[in-house]
């Protein structure tokens, strides 16, 4: 068979270590042990850059915990053997910035990668300088970057296959309350100001924001829009006014300033999403058993958010513990999409290219009995940020990315969607993957 394409890795937002360049030696602001949000906060006034200048902030490794054992078991087993390694490349990017600045850097890197495997000895003997192509792996928000890529390349789009792992390819609440509270199930501790501050003048984040039908209850006389500023409580204005106030270089002009900062920010996010909306596999060259699309399911999960008015008529976050739901057992199908991942809910998961036949589900039963670890890691930290370390999803893309078959893997499996009505077939990319109960 020949050999497999090689791989880029793209992880999830604040999942990429950032360091100061500008220091001699430079230092890590940014890792899975210590974040220094002062120095990785954007600059109001040009978020290209830091707020504490002079400074150079770049993308260093991916976190190490979350994606080192998936990187390591597909350069095992998509490699044919030991002199012929497939490489497996982690794409570390700046996850601070806008998606359209991140996929012109990933489609730079493609480039990059198919430059280098060409150079390899057994892969220049295998023919693949005639049609080079890579596959992609995106976790999290790294299936929005896949995707926004290849909607923006087109049919000039070098991409053979892609997995996409617990993606919210129509967002996730959690960027709501991240951006409202400075905490979430998103990573980070408890809410600080700093963290809110860092997390309001993060425009990724905002790409971020639930587009998916349901997600959303809005008072009457409020937009009925998450990409409207109206709809948004009036402390996020107020605390980037402030911060224009202390950092800007006019701070005489700051409330202006705040508004049109956070006008743009929800803008961009809008527009992004609309993109995705309109990307078809077709016209970046592949077919729909071309994308795997696993979504994590059976975690409490926040499916829902409504959006009152306080004593002021102002708008108010109404953040209900019952509004986090995880109804993947109810027997009616209605409810039993109000689950998800921890962080990304079932609906947010989904998306206009992937047809429901084509959705694999993975629940946290589906760890095997020796992955003690990572079952404790999925019970402390969450689902969605350990789902990547899982065996039998190391599998599920191996075969993808290889015969397409499940027989020749091993034993893996797959659960459908729950919204996809039992009279249809469950059509997975993987011929002949088992139906898990």
């Amino acid at each position: 068979m020949p050999l497999a394409n090689p791989v880029i890795v793209i992880p999830g937002i604040t999942a990429t270590y950032l360091r100061d360049e500008y220091t001699v030696p430079p230092e890590v602001v940014w890792s899975v042990t210590g974040k220094e949000f002062e120095r990785s906060t954007l600059h109001p006034d040009d978020r290209r850059y830091e707020v504490k200048e002079p400074a150079r902030v770049r993308a260093d490794q991916v976190f190490e915990v979350a994606y080192r054992e998936l990187i390591e078991e597909l350069r095992h087993n998509l490699s044919p053997s030991a002199d012929k390694p497939v490489p497996v490349y982690p794409f570390g990017y700046d996850w601070r910035k806008p998606l359209a600045q991140i996929e012109a850097d990933l489609a730079d890197f493609v480039e990059e990668v198919i430059a280098r495997t060409k150079l390899m000895r057994h892969y220049d003997q295998d023919g693949y300088a005639k049609a080079p192509k890579v596959n992609l792996v995106g976790h999290s928000m790294g299936g929005l970057i896949v995707a926004g890529y290849m909607q923006r390349t087109g049919a000039a789009c070098k991409v053979g296959k892609v997995a996409s792992l617990a993606s919210p390819l129509r967002g996730s609440l959690e960027a709501v309350l991240r951006v409202a509270t400075g905490t979430a199930n998103m990573g980070g501790g408890d809410a600080s100001s700093r963290e809110r501050e860092a997390a309001r003048l993060t425009p990724a984040l905002y790409h971020l924001l639930p587009s998916f039908p349901g997600a959303f209850d809005f008072a009457p006389g409020l937009p009925s829009s998450i990409y409207d500023r109206r709809a948004w409580q009036p402390g996020i204005v107020s605390t980037l006014t402030e911060f224009v106030r202390l950092h800007g270089l006019r701070p005489a002009q700051a409330d202006v300033q705040a508004t049109q900062l956070l006008d743009s920010m929800l803008d961009e996010a809008r527009r992004h999403r609309e993109r995705l909306e309109s990307f078809t596999l077709p016209s970046a060259g592949l077919s729909v058993d071309d994308w795997l699309c696993v979504v994590g399911a059976n975690s409490t999960t926040r499916v829902h958010l409504t959006i009152g008015v306080n004593g002021q008529g102002q708008p108010e976050f109404n953040l209900k513990n019952n509004d986090r739901r995880n109804n993947w057992d109810n027997a009616d199908p209605a409810r039993r999409v109000e689950t998800g991942d921890g962080t990304v809910p079932y609906m947010g998961a989904l998306s206009s290219f992937i047809p429901l036949d084509k959705i694999v589900c993975v629940t946290p039963d589906d760890y095997g009995y020796w992955e003690v670890q990572d079952r404790l890691l999925s019970a402390a930290s969450g689902f969605h940020g350990i789902l990547p370390n899982m065996d039998m999803l190391h599998r599920l893309i191996v075969c993808h990315f290889t015969s397409g078959v499940a027989g020749p893997r091993g034993n893996i499996w797959g659960r459908r969607a729950p919204n996809l009505s039992p009279s249809i077939a469950w059509n997975p990319p993987i011929k002949g993957l088992k139906e898990a109960k």
